[in-house]
């Protein structure tokens, strides 16, 4: 029976996606010269065009998994299913045109990539997942068993050359974490520490199995945001309860959840600082921080939060809301380490797909940011 509903719901929410509004980019191009793959098959992480990734991925949480995205308004159930083919890092249901997402961005240069998920299901479903490993609920120390899922798959599939193929992985985690932070305070489970070594540990995991990968990490964002979205919202406030108990401990100040979930910004800068992940030439970590300094919901023209960037829950991301922060993330992507964002206006309708730069036309790392022409290859 329980299968059944699930069907049923599925094929409802299935049937309501195209009535949602969407952000694409119908006709996007940039300069002939960045569809041009390296001339030779790049050995450096640090001089990878992004015609010359052939895999993508990604980690994380019900976020990542686009939980809710699809779903109709006012029916909270459809959170419950994963609508991974929208999720801004790593979906690929329709096209740019029609959606944005790093997987859909990433299409225009590298028609044949793999790895990005379609559809409606969860993890363990090949078909819909594919490379797409973000379990719902998942904690930093959940990536651990995620990293190894994906290096099992990887190194199982037989059209991954692990060795030769370049690949891009894309992590994002800390919300769960920071829902259940104020229950142990900053010496427990999700202390700053704690969550800084299960994120080293997944991508560590990653550096020894998966040469030729570029992971980009995106920032943890200020989740005080979430009280203002719910502000007045009876029926989300009632949900957030159970969703994220911290959130709605009166006790746990804006102020502390700022301060905490900026513990856990400075823990990712600390990460890509160390160089840990530069170590050889075929691995680096990078980290995409346009979340960091946004501490406003997006908003409509009247002030009031709009809420088309979100779930019925009013707490995951809905269509609209995983395009427009696919959008940032992509044009953190292309920015220098250095010079990236670190807050955007969601607000905003009117900020562009950014194209990368083509004097410097590689994913962008710590060592082709600080000096390129070092790292220039035909």
């Amino acid at each position: 029976m329980a299968v059944s509903c699930l069907l049923v719901l599925t094929l409802l929410a299935t049937s309501s996606l195209a009535s949602l509004p969407d952000l694409g980019y119908p006709g996007w191009q940039c300069d002939a010269s960045l569809y041009q793959k390296s001339q030779k098959v790049p050995t450096s992480a640090h001089s990878v065009r992004f015609p010359d990734i052939k895999i993508i991925a990604a980690l994380g949480d019900s976020l990542t998994a686009a939980n809710g995205a699809g779903a109709p308004k006012g029916d909270p159930l459809a959170v419950i299913l994963q609508y991974r083919g929208l999720a801004f890092q790593c979906g690929g249901d329709s096209s740019l045109d029609e959606h944005v997402t790093v997987a859909n961005v990433m299409k225009k240069f590298s028609p044949n990539i793999m790895g990005y998920s379609t559809g409606i299901g969860s993890a363990n479903v090949w078909e819909v997942s594919k490379l797409n490993q973000a379990v719902p609920g998942a904690q930093a120390a959940d990536i651990i068993t995620q990293a190894r899922a994906l290096v099992q798959i990887m190194q199982s599939h037989k059209d991954i050359d692990i060795k030769n193929d370049w690949k891009l992985i894309n992590v994002f985690i800390g919300a769960n974490d920071m829902c259940r932070y104020c229950e142990e305070k900053e010496n427990g489970v999700h202390s700053k520490a704690n969550w800084k070594q299960s994120v080293i540990t997944a991508i560590q995991i990653l550096k020894d199995n998966l040469p030729r990968s570029i992971v980009s990490m995106t920032g943890m964002f200020d989740m005080r945001m979430l009280r203002q979205i719910d502000h007045d919202k009876y029926f989300c406030d009632g949900l957030h309860v159970f969703e994220c108990p911290c959130e709605k401990k009166s006790s746990f100040t804006n102020d502390d959840v700022s301060h905490a979930c900026h513990l856990y910004m400075d823990a990712q800068q600390e990460i890509q600082d160390s160089g840990m992940f530069d170590t050889t030439d075929d691995f680096t970590f990078v980290l995409q921080p346009f979340f960091n300094g946004i501490t406003i919901p997006p908003l409509k023209p009247d002030g009031e939060v709009n809420l088309d960037w979100f779930a019925p829950d009013c707490f995951h991301f809905s269509k609209l809301g995983h395009a427009n922060v696919a959008k940032h993330l992509w044009n953190n992507i292309v920015q220098p380490v250095g010079s990236k964002n670190t807050v955007v206006n969601l607000s905003d309708p009117t900020i562009p797909l950014n194209c990368p730069d083509t004097s410097c036309p590689f994913i962008r790392t710590t060592k082709n940011s600080a000096d390129c022409s070092k790292y220039m290859t035909k």
